[in-house]
């Protein structure tokens, strides 16, 4: 599977985009996540608040790094999490858990961009990235 993109280089390329076209860039994103397995959608890994069923499960590399799974049953919800794992994918714990994750989205302006159904659940799905890794980092 692609690996994600750099938030500063999707940041870059969403601020000269209409619209439309960044809801593309957003379903594009989406599907460049790496296959959930079914098994893995279960109610402790399913984001509270989103409007649609979307999940996060983290694993950690043998290095030490997290990798999160996730996916949505839809598009532009998946685009929404594959793009706050585009700022968290495969760094340390302890570096995921200070990171703000909030201010790194500012420059895509999601709750302009997007419905107010579609932005509800990010504060948290960046909750759960955070809160898992902090409890890693501290394990």
């Amino acid at each position: 599977m692609t690996a994600l993109p750099a938030l500063a280089d999707l940041a870059d390329e969403y601020e000269f985009l209409e619209s439309e076209d960044r809801y593309r860039l957003l379903i594009d994103l989406g599907r460049k996540l790496e296959p959930m397995p079914d098994e893995l959608k279960t109610d402790a890994t399913k984001v509270r608040g989103c409007s649609s069923s979307t999940w996060v499960y983290p694993t950690r590399l043998d290095d030490g790094r997290l990798h999160f799974l996730a996916d949505s049953n839809a598009a532009i919800t998946k685009g929404v999490v594959a793009l706050i794992l585009a700022a968290v994918q495969d760094r340390q714990a302890a570096e995921v858990a200070a990171m703000d994750v909030t201010a790194m989205l500012e420059p895509f302006n999601l709750t302009r961009e997007l419905s107010s159904n579609r932005t509800q659940g990010v504060p948290n799905m960046i909750a759960l990235v955070r809160d898992t890794a902090a409890r890693l980092a501290s394990a």
